[in-house]
């Protein structure tokens, strides 16, 4: 009984170091970001994400390549006649036509099955090859997509720049519970990155400190962490996921894209005031590659530099008490500087021969002129844009989603319900709905319903396009068009 009591007691005092050792650990890894990540440079080039045909052996079924033995006559042959039977020839030459029967119907089913796994093996390796040809022409246009991002890239693209930049910075081996939530846009003059980095809760850190065995109680307790020191931790993970996250951006090749890097830190909460979801900004900083490059990430403390970079930092971060960002976390991404649209389009252009980029590149020149601002470029599936921008108009501006539909058929009616839609989300006051093709009836009637829908069909967008941009342009060829107006 006594020995048994003692292996418990032991028993409990290894789970007990287990448990210290584990949260050391915890704290350690939180506090040690900066000096762990910056052992070995960080750097990443669009080339870096193409990928190698490898061709998979063909491993059919050991059935399908492994041929059965065929059927031998001596495995059915009757034994010799004995003395008798050669008496009675008869009766032992009916036993040998038997065996012959047999043997016979044997070669037939042993042929058959031959016949059908030559077949199945047949089959099989035209799937293989199927699915090799497949997978290979899908890497090539995988490895195609790569080539044109990467000449995006070298363009000095901003969507090419902050897709790439992305990727990047996502990849980044971070503790587990650290979110590798990042969002990019890339601004070409001057060539800045903007970053918006989604930080922890201050529950990241390890409450408890160290845990011992109450031998009284039988029990294991917790020796918990002081508030203060939790709260210093906080503010130093929190400047150390900033620090790496500016850093990932300089490294991004060629090193000539990105001469300055602005990072918002936010963290999930609410408003106060409506119980919505709402991220707080607890830091905002804004650093040139000159500036960052004197730093030595290693050997530095992540709340004085930032300090020394004169951030924008909360003084209470562990309370979500936000600060006013350098630069607008919501819409950040979408200020994109682009040249102009316009610059290598002649006056007689095709709207629907425009390369995808072309066209973004016009509506959203279209729209800046007309007086939207904070132009707001997301993904679009359908061969169109899909965007987000503000009107200053104090009676008439507000949030506007805008879509445009490069299409050369009627907008079928679910392209309208389904801005209806990102507009309530996006909690917009207006939307606009235009394309180069046409609207059916049905369209008109819901936008007469909504009430803050505006479609604009081909032909308006052909005005719109030469009052604002001085540029006469051609629709294209639209199929099934309307007879009040035609595409030219």
């Amino acid at each position: 009984m006594r020995d048994k009591q003692a292996r418990w007691i032991e028993e409990q005092k290894v789970q007990v170091r287990w448990l210290t050792d584990n949260v050391r650990a915890r704290a350690d890894e939180l506090s040690g970001l900066l000096s762990v990540s910056t052992g070995s440079a960080r750097t990443f080039a669009v080339d870096d994400l193409r990928r190698t045909y490898t061709p998979d052996p063909h491993s059919p079924e050991r059935w399908l390549v492994t041929p059965e033995r065929a059927p031998l006559w001596q495995d059915f042959a009757p034994p010799p006649p004995t003395v008798w039977e050669k008496l009675q020839k008869s009766r032992w030459r009916i036993r040998e036509a038997e065996a012959k029967q047999d043997y016979a119907r044997a070669v037939t089913e042993y042929e058959q099955r031959e016949a059908h796994r030559t077949a199945a093996l047949a089959q099989d390796m035209a799937s293989h090859e199927a699915a090799e040809a497949a997978r290979r022409e899908q890497m090539e246009q995988y490895n195609a997509a790569v080539g044109v991002l990467a000449r995006g890239v070298d363009d000095a693209d901003p969507d090419s720049v902050a897709q790439v930049a992305e990727l990047f910075m996502t990849s980044a081996d971070l503790p587990e519970g650290i979110s590798t939530d990042i969002r990019v846009a890339y601004v070409t003059a001057p060539r800045r990155l903007l970053v918006v980095r989604q930080l922890p809760d201050v529950t990241v850190i390890p409450a408890e400190r160290e845990f011992r065995y109450v031998r009284a109680r039988d029990e294991i307790v917790s020796t918990a962490r002081s508030l203060k020191e939790r709260r210093e931790r906080y503010a130093d993970l929190i400047a150390q996921l900033v620090l790496l996250v500016t850093r990932d951006a300089f490294a991004l090749l060629p090193l000539t894209t990105i001469d300055e890097v602005a990072v918002s830190g936010v963290v999930a909460g609410r408003n106060t005031a409506t119980g919505q979801p709402e991220d707080k900004c607890l830091i905002s900083v804004s650093v040139t590659r000159e500036q960052f490059d004197r730093l030595v990430l290693s050997e530095l403390d992540a709340v004085s530099c930032l300090k020394h970079l004169n951030a924008l930092v909360s003084p209470h971060p562990w309370d979500h008490e936000p600060i006013r960002p350098l630069f607008d976390p919501d819409l950040s991404r979408y200020k994109i500087d682009a040249a102009s649209a316009m610059s290598g389009v002649d006056h007689r252009t095709v709207l629907t021969e425009l390369a995808p980029i072309e066209f973004e590149r016009l509506i959203r020149e279209l729209f800046e002129a007309i007086g939207m601002e904070a132009w707001a470029t997301q993904g679009s599936r359908d061969d169109g844009v899909d965007a987000v921008a503000v009107n200053r108009d104090p009676i008439m501006g507000g949030v506007c989603v805008i879509q445009a539909k490069r299409y050369t058929k009627v907008v079928e009616i679910e392209a309208v319900r389904a801005l209806a839609g990102v507009m309530e989300d996006m909690r917009a006051s207006r939307g606009v709905l235009v394309t180069t093709a046409y609207f059916g009836k049905a369209s008109y009637d819901f936008v007469g319903r909504h009430g803050k829908i505006q479609l604009i069909e081909g032909p308006e967008l052909k005005h719109l396009i030469a009052e604002h941009l001085g540029i006469d342009v051609v629709i294209g060829h639209i199929r099934g068009a309307p007879r009040r107006w035609t595409a030219n």
